[in-house]
């Protein structure tokens, strides 16, 4: 008894099945997840579960990085075109705009203040006509703004304050037929009174500068003139329409309203960029929240397409759970196994969607004029979209969101058929197999 005794000590524990997640399980979970030749129609099952994850995860990260790279863009854009805040006079006009602008460049926050004479008017050449706006600007100031000093496509600024010549979009010249040196008609329909009334007042200018921003409403629109001509030509009595100023940090311009407002030294109104394209963002921030909530129905999609297809393969292996079972297998063994048949399907699908979204952000444009040769069609027209490419920009906050979302739903998902199989009773499987 003695011996006995010592060949099997007491303190031993009794085998309790496989460690969590043991080589065991995960070699019947990958063996489920090779479904043979009987078993066909589980595999499809399964690979479409892969394929709709992948391609919702790809989806929503590609969507989600264009809507943000529309933003970022349009912004930059307009913040780099206009002033973050605009000031207006309120009592008297800015006649005298030098010093106002001088004492406003001084202020804290402030990184430039540029005095304008803004109006609208027709521009006309032998070829064709259309609406523009004319804006009157020092050319010291327009060679400050990178918008628009960086994007001289011909031309120089070169004394353009002493000139009479004025500087146009691209696109504007391209619809007038104009290139360089050309000349464009410019009307205005307040010009000078006489006795039979306001008469229009008809000017030709030389061209002597063409700028390209990329935003195809600043590019088809606008004229720039220097500030002392566009003062003549608007019959403006010394004075300017506005002072554009430009911060040093765009999202923090209320914190430059107080030192504005007691440099200027006379009553002003402010507008800052919020104010003036809020609804504008504000649509754009709600259609980029919707599309994120209806792709994820996608994703959902493809969970569900999980859960169906291991309770069918929780059905079609019964017998072998059960086998499993009498071999030793505990419940929570059953349970991982198929806990890890199911995961490893929305994981590799996670990774396949991140891969193929990154990819896709990263040559977007190339792909977008790709698809246009191919079908011979303007899929992304400058005139709709305001920005003449496609932009994305993968924001690693959002893909991290959602490659988590993904990856707890393809786990939940499998937490039913997990414990339907843990449930199985061998005997009651065995019996009607």
């Amino acid at each position: 008894m003695s011996a006995v005794a010592a060949a099997t000590p007491q303190d031993k524990p009794e085998p309790t099945g496989t460690p969590p997640f043991s080589g065991f399980e995960r070699m019947m979970a990958f063996r489920y997840l090779r479904a043979r030749r009987k078993e066909g129609f589980i595999s499809v099952i399964a690979g479409f579960s892969f394929v709709g994850i992948m391609l919702g995860v790809a989806t929503l990260i590609i969507v989600m990085s264009v809507m943000n790279g529309f933003r970022v863009e349009l912004q930059s854009k307009i913040l780099g075109f206009n002033g973050h805040i605009v000031v207006t006079p309120t009592e008297t006009p800015l006649t005298d705009f030098e010093a106002v602008a001088q004492r406003i460049s001084g202020a804290a926050g402030v990184k430039l203040a540029v005095p304008i004479v803004e109006g609208q008017a027709l521009a006309s050449s032998p070829f064709n006509a259309g609406g523009v706006l004319v804006r009157g600007v020092r050319a010291a100031d327009l060679e400050k703004l990178p918008s628009i000093g960086q994007s001289i496509r011909d031309g120089t600024l070169d004394k353009f304050d002493d000139g009479h010549g004025v500087m146009v979009g691209s696109r504007l010249a391209e619809q007038l037929g104009l290139r360089l040196g050309d000349n464009i008609t410019l009307v205005s329909p307040r010009g000078a009174a006489t006795v039979f009334g306001t008469t229009p007042r008809i000017k030709v200018y030389p061209i002597v500068a063409i700028f390209e921003i990329g935003m195809s409403e600043v590019d088809s629109n606008f004229v720039f003139m220097p500030l002392a001509e566009a003062q003549a030509y608007f019959n403006r009595n010394n004075d300017v329409t506005a002072i554009e100023i430009y911060v040093d940090d765009p999202d923090r311009v209320d914190e430059a309203r107080d030192a504005i407002q007691a440099a200027a030294g006379r009553p002003i109104t402010m507008t800052d960029w919020r104010q003036r394209n809020v609804t504008f963002f504000t649509a754009l921030e709600v259609e980029r929240n919707v599309m994120f909530l209806i792709l994820m129905l996608i994703i959902l999609i493809a969970a569900l397409n999980i859960i169906s297809g291991l309770i069918m393969l929780v059905k079609d292996k019964g017998s072998d759970i059960a086998i499993l079972r009498t071999m030793g297998a505990t419940r929570g063994a059953v349970m991982r196994i198929f806990l890890i048949t199911g995961t490893a399907i929305g994981a590799t699908g996670t990774f396949a969607g991140f891969v193929l979204g990154v990819v896709v952000c990263t040559w977007i444009e190339q792909i977008r004029q790709f698809v246009s040769w191919l079908t011979q069609t303007e899929l992304f027209a400058p005139e709709l979209y305001f920005l003449s490419r496609l932009p994305a920009k993968i924001n690693p906050g959002e893909v991290t969101a959602i490659v988590l979302m993904s990856l707890i739903l393809s786990v939940l998902a499998t937490l039913y058929p997990s414990w339907r199989a843990a449930r199985l009773d061998p005997v009651e499987a065995l019996r009607y197999e």
